[in-house]
């Protein structure tokens, strides 16, 4: 069941969200440090992560699944958001050289179709990044945080879930190590937790992140994809009200 829009804006607008945007954020551009000339696209609800992008890279766009519901972004600025359906992405065949993605996997109901339609659209050397909570870590505990909803996952299982999804996972990492409370003397002190974390207790942090590439097999013959009909959503192209538009 994906989360809803609103739900995860209000989360990332509370301290405790805005210290685990800092935090994830930090280690997504410790991967991914220059974009530069690059497309980009966000996928599930990734547009707390996608800001340090922008004035980098090339093109910046964040795609949001039609149940999660879509919310203006940059909010100072015209819409680089849209509603999609996930298994049907409106995005033209190695169109993206990034693709990241957030609050979607653990949430969505056809998990293979949708990585298919990523591995359709990103480049033959394009980078895919996966944000997922931690099925071992403490964040999954508590459901006032979006990582305590849908399905979470071990290294192993997003390893596996990758490449059974024909891609290569080459590296992967952890974040999120202090605890999902709302002191402020405890969220004061974030930096030290994640030091300790990375440290010591790497197996129970409260997301794991892994990078991946397409696979792509020498030889083998491209068969042609069947015609079928797309559906066709409005990009979110003006400012609204803050409701969330939905499909």
């Amino acid at each position: 069941m994906w989360t809803d829009a609103i739900d995860l804006r209000d989360f990332y607008a509370s301290g405790l969200g805005s210290v685990a945007r800092r935090i994830i954020d930090r280690r997504i551009r410790d991967v991914w440090p220059d974009v530069k000339g690059q497309n980009i696209l966000g996928l599930g609800y990734a547009t707390p992560f996608l800001d340090s992008f922008r004035g980098e890279a090339a093109r910046v766009l964040a795609a949001m699944p039609a149940p999660q519901g879509v919310l203006h972004w940059p909010p100072d600025g015209g819409g680089l958001t849209t509603l999609i359906d996930e298994v049907e992405l409106p995005f033209p065949d190695m169109s993206m050289d990034r693709v990241l993605l957030v609050h979607a996997l653990e949430c969505a109901e056809q998990v293979r179709p949708m990585m298919r339609e990523i591995w359709r659209l990103l480049s033959g050397g394009g980078r895919l990044l996966v944000v997922a909570p931690n099925r071992h870590g403490i964040w999954t505990r508590f459901e006032r945080t979006p990582f305590g909803h849908g399905r979470p996952y071990s290294p192993a299982q997003l390893s596996r879930e990758l490449r059974d999804t024909m891609f290569t996972p080459f590296q992967s990492m952890t974040a999120l190590f202090v605890p999902p409370t709302r002191s402020r003397m405890v969220l004061s002190s974030a930096a030290a937790w994640e030091e300790i974390g990375q440290r010591w207790f790497a197996a129970f942090a409260g997301v794991i992140m892994a990078e991946a590439t397409k696979q792509i097999y020498a030889g083998q013959a491209q068969a042609q994809p069947a015609a079928r009909r797309r559906r066709s959503y409005m990009p979110l192209a003006e400012k609204n009200s803050g409701t969330p538009t939905r499909g």
